[in-house]
């Protein structure tokens, strides 16, 4: 009994994580833009939500259980590298602005799509060139 507490809260702790990440990432984005954010935290940025974004990962998710475990740890690895490199005041009002964007649990802007659309139309246009 004690094993099936322990395993619904680690379950709940995962679900509140991956709710969490998903004002995180925007938030990131947008931290990213600010004057105040360092540089090296604007490239750790960029990086994080291109992979966020990007359909192609490290580990293939067709593999067996070894697929998932780039988004269950580097993903959010990276994003807690990411808010520890952006100075606190900065990350609060950017996480306030990115819970704004998830009115009526879709996204209000699909701007932060914009990036992995122009790689893949590049990628299609020199293939198909």
């Amino acid at each position: 009994m004690n094993y099936l507490w322990t395993h619904m809260e680690e379950r709940m702790d995962l679900k509140s994580r991956a709710k969490k990440l998903k004002t995180d990432i925007p938030a990131v984005f947008l931290a990213m833009k600010k004057k105040e954010t360092p540089w090296i935290a604007k490239v750790i940025a960029a990086l994080t939500v291109a992979y966020a974004l990007s359909p192609i990962d490290f580990i293939p998710d067709f593999i067996p259980i070894l697929g998932y475990l780039d988004d269950i740890i580097l993903l959010p690895a990276l994003v807690a590298l990411t808010i520890k490199l952006i100075p606190t005041e900065v990350f609060s009002a950017c996480r306030v602005e990115a819970a704004s964007i998830w009115q009526d649990k879709k996204p209000k802007n699909w701007f932060f799509a914009l990036p992995i659309i122009i790689f893949w139309v590049l990628l299609i246009f020199l293939l198909v060139k």
